[in-house]
């Protein structure tokens, strides 16, 4: 079952999903302030750093542990700020990362909560993918979403820290899952470190 936005303030209310900072405002205003909050999903925002892959004679091997720490070696971090954007040019792939952490704990005594993490049609509509792989976020998470993107446009695109980036749409999960922590949980960087 996906949360619909009501019950995804519940959910959050009820510290069965976190996200800090929480996205605001819960409803549409007439100030004309962005709500985030969809019919049944939530947006996220894009963090201050990302990982941009440097070229070279490398290859990776997913199967291999540290993979994070292998993109991490063969990739340049870059600051954003709203002064100095990123321009994600044509073909080019980049790592992101949200501005939210999102949590979502297992309690014994309520029903777990999964998520997915989508990109947005208004970004799509640009040529911008984010996160087109794994939208999985499972039971036990916790922690900042990496993104990955690519811009398949005509035009470069503009990456912006704050900028809302990808929708979190969230359902309820059958059972209580035993744990089974990702290689990724508590990650604070693009590449997952």
């Amino acid at each position: 079952m996906i949360l619909s936005n009501v019950e995804l303030q519940k959910a959050l209310d009820d510290r069965r999903l976190i996200i800090t900072p929480e996205p605001q405002p819960r409803r549409p205003s007439a100030g004309g302030l962005h709500c985030p909050y969809d019919t049944h999903s939530v947006d996220l925002t894009l963090g201050e750093i990302i990982s941009i892959p440097e070229e070279g004679a490398f290859i990776y091997d997913p199967t291999l542990p540290k993979l994070a720490a292998t993109i991490t070696r063969n990739s340049r971090p870059v600051k954003l700020s709203n002064d100095s954007p990123y321009e994600l040019k044509r073909n080019v792939f980049v790592l992101g990362i949200t501005r939210e952490t999102v949590e979502l704990p297992i309690k014994d005594d309520t029903p777990p909560l999964a998520a997915r993490i989508e990109g947005k049609s208004s970004r799509a509509r640009c040529g911008l993918l984010v996160h087109f792989t794994a939208p999985t976020v499972h039971p036990g998470w916790s922690g900042p979403l990496t993104l990955e993107m690519i811009n398949l446009g005509a035009a470069s695109i503009l990456l912006r820290p704050g900028m809302p980036i990808a929708q979190l749409i969230v359902e309820e999960v059958k059972g209580t899952p035993f744990e089974n922590p990702s290689d990724f949980r508590g990650q604070s960087t693009p590449p997952g470190i």
